[in-house]
């Protein structure tokens, strides 16, 4: 009788919207994004430090590293500090002793550019802004740009933020998805921005822009490459090169790979392009000569190489050899490293016996493997690293593997358990001894340098 006759919603009442007195800015849907909203300082650095990794793969785009710093082989290098983030594969840049990351928290549902002391890893200042998501094997997956002056992030949808660096003040922003009609790629953006000429160099790829130039002071377009050809944003990121004499920024994106002038009167102009079927492509292209490049992705795609070529006034490309995995060279998310005539990369699972091994292809035949790690190391979707004449390499279980690297084979160093963990892909970082690194969760910072 009680379930039948009870009246549960007799002493509701109705109230208005704002009778709860939410605080403003809590809520939001991704049309209403105000980007770099938020700023909380904690900290002043104090840091004497002077070493610099100020963008993916590095300020020379190799991801080498070069010091002549020592290592100690003897003893686990002792992690210095350890930063609790949100799930994600984003990765640090370094500048003076200040470490900038872009972080996403689930609880606020923001992105967050976050400061830290690269010797302390006490945290400094962050600016943030709501942006609700969902999580897709995590949020944050791109690496900053930063200068003397300025830090610039692209945030999982698209969002570009460019703060001072010391201060943190906001000096512009930009919606590419609203602005150049972008559509964000599965799993959320992976592009990582580039300063070129006090320009922040963007790849929208959208409706309204294939590739972009923007003044970094005023955050005003210096330049845009109309997208004719309808090519869409990939997770790879701009790489510039100086192809046939002349400054190129280099862009795999779906639907195929171009070339955009980079300097000149002609800056932003289509110069070549390349159609090219893969429906995800994660590596940059990596430079291999004054006229060649190597391309490569994963789910199949393998790799190939791009010739360019200009005479008569015209410039053209042309993928001059292609294989798949289990024939030649390739990469799935990572990014290889040319070194000493030799490329370095992890092959992909389609790649037969040295799937997820370190392998290394000579410049002359990327068809014939030089030499390959152990059957027992194999590394999945991990980063790796060249400091000094060795290689760091990361499982994404949360082992690192040091190698000193020779032109016949890999010796291992040492092999060290950071955490246990899983899908630690986000790229290496390091500067002043310091090797920065993490999985899904967390960023650790090594001190490796034993001097």
């Amino acid at each position: 009788m009680f379930w039948h006759f009870y009246t549960p919603n007799k002493d509701i009442v109705i109230q208005n919207p704002g009778a709860d007195n939410r605080p403003e800015g809590t809520e939001r849907t991704i049309d209403d994004v105000v980007i770099g909203e938020f700023f909380m300082r904690f900290a002043e650095s104090t840091s004497t430090l002077t070493g610099q990794w100020t963008t993916f793969r590095g300020s020379d785009f190799s991801n080498i590293a070069q010091t002549n710093s020592r290592f100690d082989f003897s003893q686990d290098f002792p992690v210095a500090w350890r930063v609790s983030t949100g799930e994600g594969y984003a990765a640090p840049v370094i500048f003076n002793g200040m470490v900038y990351l872009l972080d996403y928290d689930e609880r606020l549902t923001s992105d967050m550019l976050r400061v830290f002391d690269l010797e302390t890893g006490e945290e400094l200042w962050r600016r943030w802004y709501r942006m609700p998501l969902r999580r897709n094997h995590g949020f944050s997956r791109t690496v900053p740009v930063v200068n003397e002056q300025f830090i610039v992030t692209i945030g999982p949808m698209g969002h570009v933020m460019v703060c001072d660096r010391i201060t943190g003040d906001l000096i512009w922003t930009l919606d590419m998805q609203r602005e150049f009609g972008t559509e964000i790629p599965h799993w959320y953006t992976g592009q990582c921005p580039r300063i070129i000429n006090n320009q922040v160099v963007l790849a929208p790829a959208g409706t309204e822009a294939l590739m972009l130039g923007v003044d970094i002071e005023t955050g005003e377009i210096a330049w845009k490459t109309p997208n004719t050809l309808g090519y869409r944003m990939s997770h790879s990121s701009i790489m510039p090169m100086r192809l046939r004499g002349k400054m190129t920024f280099v862009y795999m994106a779906l639907g195929g790979i171009v070339g955009v002038s980079g300097e000149g009167p002609d800056i932003g102009t289509l110069l070549w392009h390349v159609p090219w079927p893969p429906t995800v492509i994660a590596p940059s292209p990596v430079q291999l000569s004054s006229d060649r490049f190597l391309v490569t992705a994963g789910y199949g795609a393998g790799g190939g190489i791009i010739q360019v070529n200009y005479a008569n006034g015209r410039w053209s490309a042309t993928m001059i050899d292609s294989w798949r995995a289990i024939e030649g060279l390739a990469s799935e998310q990572q990014t290889p490293i040319l070194l000493d005539n030799m490329i370095i990369t992890i092959p992909p699972n389609d790649a037969g016996g040295i799937r997820r091994k370190v392998v290394a292809y000579p410049l002359d035949n990327f068809r014939r493997v030089l030499w390959e790690s152990e059957i027992d190391e194999r590394f999945g979707l991990g980063p790796y690293i060249v400091i000094g004449n060795y290689l760091f390499a990361f499982r994404d279980d949360g082992q690192l593997f040091t190698y000193r690297i020779g032109q016949q084979g890999l010796t291992l160093m040492r092999r060290q358990r950071i955490m246990y963990g899983r899908d630690a892909w986000g790229p290496m970082a390091y500067a002043d001894g310091f090797l920065l690194l993490g999985c899904d969760h967390s960023i650790y910072a090594l001190r490796i340098a034993a001097d």
